[in-house]
């Protein structure tokens, strides 16, 4: 499916895959990597090929938001400092590669980021937020001029991200959650699921009251849950 949100492209392949957003000849993470056809198919409808491409953002180091850097074959790769090594050693455990029957190849990160850097993604101003909990180097990207909030899973529309797996932390997303309460966020355009188009900062509000408890998360079924 693609979708457009202003001048943002999000492209979701399957229900595995996180959600891929593209402005300019720049992402925000990439999905599995299994779904190759489809993504060119996609790109090609939007006139863009998969060589166009610069900079790929990966908001955690799990596999299924960056199993698919290497097919934006000219695009340098930036993640938080706490998940570069994950990619850098090809960590199988920490990224979930083999949860999704993935194999990963050891990269060193282009650029490695840190809290408060900013980024240009298409023209767009984005501020690196260090948000871990779902894993030690997830991040978000806000965009305070539009009031955006690219939330990555620590945030979603409906929920947070799991802490009930490797490098899970739920004090730490407790605290991810009132840091990015305190932003005057419009619209959140999460890792997984729907966008959220209007009223994000009570959205977030709501999730940080209500907090993280992983032991509601120990009852549920992996499969098919955002990871």
């Amino acid at each position: 499916m693609i979708r457009r949100i202003g001048d943002i492209v999000l492209i979701q392949l399957s229900d595995i895959d996180s959600n891929i957003y593209i402005l300019g000849n720049d992402v925000i993470d990439a999905g599995t990597g299994f779904n190759f056809t489809r993504l060119s198919t996609i790109l090609g409808s939007i006139k863009k090929s998969l060589k166009d491409f610069r900079l790929v953002i990966n908001t955690h180091a799990h596999f299924d938001h960056f199993g698919g850097n290497g097919y934006f074959l000219n695009a340098k790769v930036a993640i938080h400092e706490a998940d570069a090594p994950v990619l850098e050693n090809g960590e199988k455990e920490m990224s979930m590669a083999d949860f999704f029957d993935g194999n990963i190849r050891p990269r060193k990160p282009d650029i490695i980021l840190k809290d408060g850097d900013t980024l240009d993604f298409g023209g767009m101003k984005l501020k690196v937020i260090h948000t871990p909990g779902h894993t030690a180097g997830s991040i978000s990207l806000f965009n305070e001029a539009k009031s955006i909030l690219f939330s990555g899973d620590t945030v979603f529309s409906d929920g947070v991200g799991r802490t009930d797996i490797p490098g899970g932390n739920p004090a730490m997303l407790e605290e991810s959650l009132k840091k990015l309460a305190g932003l005057k966020v419009k619209q959140i355009l999460p890792g997984h699921g729907e966008p959220v188009l209007e009223n994000g900062a009570k959205v977030i509000a709501d999730l940080a009251k209500a907090g993280v408890n992983p032991a509601d998360e120990e009852d549920e079924d992996l499969i098919g849950a955002p990871v």
